[in-house]
């Protein structure tokens, strides 16, 4: 059997009744996010969540996401402590006109959302081809 002892058992159980109330809210999905020449990536955070509970919508330049955890506890059983944060979990996200929102894809595996959204044709960089000969004035 797990037990708590101690001058610091009291903190302990302010500490957790005051995680379990942030996390009765929408709790923040941590993020990474990067890029290169070709394309946005984000990679969320989403340990023990189930596929199907997860959403990604993209509305007028914002990502929005949303998932949702389950208690493990089964119903009846009394919980002798739970540190896990269970609930929903949401994360909006402003995204910049120059992503291609419509070509962008997402896979889950071992707990982790990656999103790439590519850059949009205008938005990656490109050479422009010098030609030889007289130098030509520009008129105004």
């Amino acid at each position: 059997m797990l037990a708590r002892t101690g001058a610091s058992d009291g903190l302990d159980r302010l500490t957790h009744q005051f995680a379990h109330a942030a996390a009765s809210a929408d709790a923040a999905v941590p993020v990474d996010a990067w890029r290169d020449d070709e394309a946005l990536y984000l990679q969320f955070d989403l340990p023990g969540m189930d596929r199907s509970s997860i959403e990604l919508i993209v509305e007028q330049d914002t990502l929005m996401l949303t998932a949702e955890r389950p208690s493990p506890v089964p119903a009846g059983a009394r919980p002798v402590f739970t540190e896990r944060p269970v609930g929903r979990f949401a994360r909006r996200l402003p995204l910049s006109d120059v992503l291609d929102t419509e070509a962008a894809e997402a896979a889950y595996d071992n707990g982790v959302l990656t999103l790439r959204i590519p850059l949009a044709a205008h938005a990656k960089p490109r050479r422009i081809a010098i030609s030889g000969g007289t130098p030509k004035q520009l008129t105004a």
